[in-house]
């Protein structure tokens, strides 16, 4: 192996590690992890940050689709918003990208509040249709307007394979889920690179390791349908994490180091304004409250695992030079290769 190859493994690790940090000592993201590692063969992040490394060029349109509406307040959730935008963030300072959020209509305020914040240039929202009847409609109009480079789903309810989108407790919420997967589907199809980011199994493009999450992960289906939680849409490339925001940070942190471009990471000091301006703009934690929390987790773990991302990120780039007598010394033993 070379010396960036075995950079990426290890850095990847360490990045899909913190993605993966277990908080609650629950144990769904280690098996989800398992999975996820088997089908992609290699770091979770490194694969998805390569892929759109590889694709984008300067000022490609993305889809990035996020939002997940939790029953019974009928509000999106900080977890896929927050970091959706960040990515924005992100693909805009990597690529001069022209990101689009897509999402349910609850989420475009935050959409606005935090694009405003958060970027030089105006991310557009576009709000995606909870009438199942209309979906494919409103998947073929975003369509008309520009096929995108890469399209990104990150936390986003994804429907079974009858029809039905289930919540973590496994209760049946497809009346206030918009129906995003139509159109995370149909550019599937059409070849678009596409990567989906998810923490249980019942999100857009979890369907890849379907069965797996179906044997595994102990999570019921009292509504009735007999079917399961995990969606239907199985995505070409997937990440896991303990929470889906947690995912995307070490796609973005990968990104940073495959483009030798620090800026690109946020920073610990973003992302509590972030989750702060989310609670503000009518966000709400899993448990229904309005505060700057993702998945139950406040501001100082988030805090955490993003400086520690960046760290990693910027350790990595400066050490490179100093550190290559070191990495000449293993890749001269094969170690990695064995």
């Amino acid at each position: 192996m070379t010396q960036q190859e075995i950079t990426f493994l290890n850095l990847g690790e360490s990045l899909d590690d913190l993605a993966n940090l277990d908080p609650r000592g629950y144990g769904v993201c280690k098996l989800l992890y398992k999975k996820s590692r088997e089908y992609i063969k290699k770091p979770l992040c490194v694969n998805a940050a390569q892929k759109l490394a590889d694709v984008l060029e300067n000022g490609d349109l993305v889809y990035i689709m996020s939002g997940f509406v939790l029953m019974p307040y009928n509000k999106a959730e900080t977890d896929g918003i927050i970091s959706a935008v960040l990515l924005a963030r992100a693909l805009i300072k990597a690529f001069n990208a022209k990101p689009v959020i897509i999402c349910p209509e609850d989420a475009v305020p935050a959409v606005e509040a935090l694009s405003a914040f958060l970027t030089d240039s105006a991310v557009k929202a576009r709000a995606f249709t909870k009438d199942a009847s209309k979906a494919a409609e409103c998947a073929d109009g975003i369509i008309a307007e520009g096929l995108p480079q890469a399209v990104i789903s990150i936390e986003c309810s994804g429907a079974n394979k009858d029809g039905v989108y289930h919540n973590a407790r496994g209760l049946d919420v497809t009346a206030v889920q918009a129906k995003q997967d139509i159109l995370f589907q149909k550019l599937c199809d059409a070849g678009v690179l596409n990567i989906a980011i998810g923490d249980l199994g019942n999100e857009i493009g979890m369907g890849a390791i379907g069965e797996y999450i179906k044997e595994n992960i102990p999570v019921s289906c009292p509504c009735g349908c007999e079917s399961g939680i995990v969606a239907k849409t199985a995505a070409d490339n997937i990440i896991t994490a303990t929470v889906s925001d947690w995912g995307c940070y070490s796609l973005i942190a990968m990104l940073a180091y495959i483009l030798e471009n620090p800026d690109i990471m946020h920073t610990a000091e973003i992302q509590e304004k972030a989750m702060e301006i989310g609670a503000e703009s009518g966000l709400i934690d899993m448990y229904g409250e309005h505060i700057p929390a993702i998945d139950g987790f406040g501001l100082e773990i988030n805090r955490s695992i993003v400086a520690l991302m960046g760290e990693l990120v910027k350790s990595a780039l400066n050490l490179k030079e100093k550190c290559k007598p070191w990495f000449d010394d293993i890749i001269k033993i094969n170690s990695f290769n064995r």
